[in-house]
């Protein structure tokens, strides 16, 4: 399995009904669990290291804890990888950006760190800043909603 059928595979899993899944394809392995009302991360095992390295494991998790999440509607600046995100670029800093600020686009907003790299995240968009919907130092998921914006 590829990149790209692994995250189809647990975006389908998660909006599924179903509570244990597991998959064993040649030299590759992966089995899925959720719990309700509970928040568990898929096992994810494999024969060969290059497969087992795939940081894919976690989004499931923080998809069940997003969803007791209020939910917002409009305009998102979402996660573009799984990682942790950090408002500033140093613990003593000021953030990136405020609730109410105005963004430029290109603007860096964020920072998320992912295998020890840390990726500065830029607005796609000129945006105003309406809600930060993450805290410093939380594990994000691909495509997770970190601002909620208004386009300008």
């Amino acid at each position: 399995m590829d990149m790209k059928q692994i995250k189809s595979l647990l975006q389908e899993f998660d909006t599924s009904t179903l509570s244990k899944l597991k998959i064993t394809q040649d030299n590759f392995s992966i089995e899925l669990e959720k719990n309700v009302g509970a928040v568990a991360a898929p096992v994810m095992a494999a024969a060969p290291a290059a497969i087992a390295a795939v940081p894919t494991a976690a989004p499931v998790a923080v998809e069940a804890a997003a969803s007791a999440a209020p939910v917002h509607t409009g305009d998102m600046i979402v996660s573009p990888m799984v990682g942790t995100y950090y408002s500033a670029p140093s613990p003593d800093s000021a953030p990136f950006v405020k609730v109410g600020d105005r963004v430029k686009k290109g603007q860096v907003i964020a920072i998320l760190e992912a295998m020890k790299i840390m990726n500065e995240l830029e607005a796609e968009f000129d945006c105003k800043i309406v809600s930060i919907l993450v805290s410093d130092g939380q594990a994000v998921e691909y495509d997770m909603p970190l601002f909620a914006v208004e386009k300008l």
